[in-house]
């Protein structure tokens, strides 16, 4: 391989899990055009959060190399539901709520992508126009005991626990969209592996050089032990305010701090090679958790937001300053008071009285700066009270 090639494919590999078949990558790259890189997301969610980000980078990666992004949008495969890492059945979505969820992707994808040369296309398009008949055909291309290789499916299986009918659908339509796009590489996920190959499989049934595919490690939520994820509330999410965000980032733990350094940072592999360096010779990993959390910041707010998150969290954890950023809410009381666990449930810093409940156990909870104690303590009705949850979340609350 000549020495650009060989340098392109260090890129392309860099914090991938696998690259199958390398060497029909290679092949294609040598053909020196520009290839159509696929990757595909269900709007289940209208967000998107830094789990998702380490596939759409790759993506971005493949951009700078010269090749086409397509950014494909599962309007379609949205309402048919990923099974993917599940073990039961998941409801499917509406199409309302599809195109809903998906107003904002395209917005959020080019936070990190060149729209100047990222294609933005919606399964739908050539889904609903296959039909009933197409869709038969389609599936005499895979078989049941193919669908059942794949280990969530097989666990289900032998645990008697039900597979519905259209849940064996979406694969095949993952990789229906590979034969419609005629792309050249898919990314995706290490929990989308089998999906992928099917794109490949029905490539070849359709006349067309298979895909390439790439797999990308699933990045740990701030718990360091499940995926990311809005549903587990372990997220960090791309359109989240800077300090919200920086904060997030300063809550991982040591070790977790190098996993997200690894798949979230552009910065080269030498430079945080010596970052671990300069850890294990004594420098307090603190220090170099503000680099990452500057960096993430400042790539989706501005480099001015990554040091305002900076100084923000300083003040506020060094020298116990609140934030400038308190949000304002008006509380509705009744017979004169309000107790602690609505009020925070109602401010917005929980997500129910029990969570409320837990927080003040584990002496997460503040009034004007006091610890609460007493989970009965009730908040009179006139006062204006700063509320605190935990070291990120606050609300100046107006009791009335």
């Amino acid at each position: 391989m000549s020495t650009d090639l060989q340098t392109a494919l260090l890129e392309i590999k860099r914090g991938t899990d696998e690259v199958l078949p390398e060497a029909e990558l290679i092949e294609k790259l040598k053909e020196n055009r520009p290839l159509k890189i696929k990757l595909g997301m269900d709007p289940t969610a209208p967000d998107l959060h830094l789990g998702h980000t380490v596939v759409i980078n790759k993506m971005r990666r493949f951009q700078e190399l010269g090749h086409t992004a397509i950014f494909l949008i599962g309007d379609f495969t949205g309402m048919i539901g990923d099974p993917s890492g599940k073990n039961a059945t998941r409801p499917p979505l509406s199409r309302e709520q599809i195109q809903e969820n998906a107003k904002t992707y395209s917005d959020q994808v080019f936070k990190i992508l060149d729209p100047n040369k990222t294609e933005i296309r919606f399964n739908s398009t050539w889904s609903d126009a296959l039909g009933a008949a197409g869709m038969i055909r389609l599936a005499s291309k895979h078989t049941v005991a193919r669908m059942l290789e794949r280990d969530d499916f097989k666990k289900r299986f032998n645990n008697n626990q039900p597979i519905a009918i259209h849940e064996f659908l979406y694969p095949l339509m993952q990789g229906y969209d590979s034969v419609a796009l005629e792309s050249d590489v898919e990314l995706g996920g290490t929990d989308q592996k089998f999906n992928l190959l099917v794109g490949r499989q029905l490539q070849q049934e359709y006349g067309q050089k298979p895909q390439c595919i790439l797999t990308m490690p699933l990045l740990e939520g701030l718990d360091g032990v499940n995926k990311m994820s809005k549903s587990l509330g372990n997220y960090i999410g791309i359109t989240e305010a800077p300090n919200e965000m920086f904060g997030k980032l300063m809550s991982i733990s040591d070790d977790l701090m190098w996993r997200y350094f690894d798949l979230l940072s552009f910065r080269p592999l030498s430079d945080i090679a010596t970052l671990k360096e300069e850890v294990a010779n004594g420098r307090n990993p603190r220090d170099v958790k503000f680099e990452l959390g500057k960096e993430i910041v400042s790539r989706f707010h501005g480099a001015a937001a990554g040091d305002a998150a900076i100084e923000s969290f300083l003040n506020r954890f060094r020298d116990g300053a609140l934030p400038d950023d308190i949000p304002e809410v008006n509380l509705q009381t009744t017979d004169g008071g309000i107790a602690i666990a609505h009020a925070l449930k109602q401010a917005g810093l929980v997500n129910s009285t029990s969570e409320a409940f837990r927080q003040i156990e584990q002496g997460g909870v503040k009034v004007n700066s006091e610890k609460v104690a007493d989970k009965s303590l009730v908040l009179k009705q006139g006062e204006t009270l700063i509320l605190q949850v935990g070291k990120r979340k606050f609300a100046k609350a107006t009791l009335s």
